[in-house]
């Protein structure tokens, strides 16, 4: 499991169920359920046959898998502090764990349903402004009960899943993609995963709306 060496970190982490916080931060790493198919997000040093020929992102029904574990983390040269709670309308990147490459989308055709192309690229965390996500939700901030949709900060699609799915070498896994509409496709919510404590910002703030 990928959840054990980063509960070495020390006391920074709260682990699901641990805690009662209820905002996503930035720093977590967490699994994401589109909501309508039921699937997490996900990939794997598998490249497209098609396509850019990067690394596949894909969706999974298992609940278990760490090849589903995403960091998060600020936009493309910037630095979002460990414990920040990522605001609605706030661009970011998703970093998968195991394989060091960003969430990434460009216009590529993806191979199944010929919507654009989603794709895991960069090497070691670091890939390009086309990595950039902005968080869709209501509110202040990214809560870990509600849905949210990612859009893609330069071609403005969502993250998407409508059902399309592999044969071999990843037979049952369905297609991932960018879709210009809004829909049920396009939900997800943070399930599984190591969450940052939020910072003393969101502390004075919640103080501040009290007095």
């Amino acid at each position: 499991m990928v959840v054990v060496p980063l509960l070495l970190l020390g006391g920074l982490w709260s682990a699901v169920g641990a805690s009662s916080l209820a905002v996503v931060t930035c720093g977590s790493v967490v699994k994401l359920l589109n909501t309508r198919h039921n699937v997490r997000l996900h990939s794997h040093d598998v490249r497209y046959g098609s396509g850019s020929g990067q690394q596949s992102v894909t969706g999974v029904t298992s609940v278990d898998d760490s090849n589903s574990y995403w960091r998060i983390r600020g936009k493309t040269a910037s630095v979002c502090e460990r414990g920040t709670p990522i605001k609605c309308g706030q661009p970011i990147r998703l970093t998968h764990v195991n394989t060091g490459r960003n969430l990434h989308s460009h216009h590529f055709t993806s191979p199944l349903s010929g919507n654009q192309e989603v794709s895991a690229f960069g090497e070691e965390g670091e890939g390009d402004y086309l990595d950039d996500w902005t968080v869709l939700c209501n509110g202040p901030y990214w809560v870990r009960d509600g849905e949210v949709r990612f859009k893609h900060s330069s071609t403005e699609v969502l993250l998407s899943v409508t059902g399309e799915q592999y044969g071999r070498p990843i037979s049952g896994q369905k297609e991932v993609h960018g879709m210009a509409q809004p829909s049920q496709n396009n939900y997800w919510k943070a399930m599984e995963g190591i969450f940052m404590k939020p910072s003393e910002l969101l502390k004075a703030e919640a103080h501040h709306a009290e007095l």
